[in-house]
Order: C-alpha cells, then sequence, then structure tokens
C-alpha cells in the first residue's frame, strides 16, 4: 500500500508517498523535489507549471499566476 500526501503552499508545493513507511518527496522530470506554485497559461489550452511558470511570469505577467493563496477570498 502506498499513501500519497499534497502540501499546497502558497509559494511552494510538494508531492510525496509514504512506502514501507518512509516518506520520499516526488521529484518533477528535472530531480526538483520542491515546486514553485506558479501556473503560466498558454495558447491552445497549454500550460506550463513551476519553475518554467515563475521564469516567465516577468515575460508574461497577462497569464501567469503565483502564490494564489494570497489573493484568494479577496475582492479584485
Amino acid at each position: 500500500r502506498i499513501a500519497v500526501g499534497i502540501d499546497l503552499g502558497t509559494t511552494h508545493s510538494l508531492v510525496a508517498a509514504v512506502r514501507h513507511g518512509v516518506a520520499e518527496c516526488l521529484p518533477d522530470a528535472q530531480g526538483r523535489v520542491i515546486l514553485p506554485s506558479a501556473v503560466r497559461y498558454l495558447p491552445e489550452g497549454r500550460r506550463q507549471i513551476g519553475a518554467e511558470a515563475l521564469a516567465a511570469q516577468a515575460d508574461d505577467p497577462e497569464n501567469t499566476l503565483v502564490s494564489v493563496k494570497r489573493f484568494m477570498g479577496r475582492s479584485v
């Protein structure tokens, strides 16, 4: 049996699995276990997640969301 936990943090997120009683953070394709909480929406329904989205924030702020949890529940 495997247990999986997700931490959706304000600035960073991660996913971990417990296998045989040991918790282990799961890495992304580049081996990073800490994922910046950032999403960039691209044409044709595509998106960038994490470090790539965060790196594009300055060039495409209209389509990039970061630290969304800071603004939840607030008015526009």
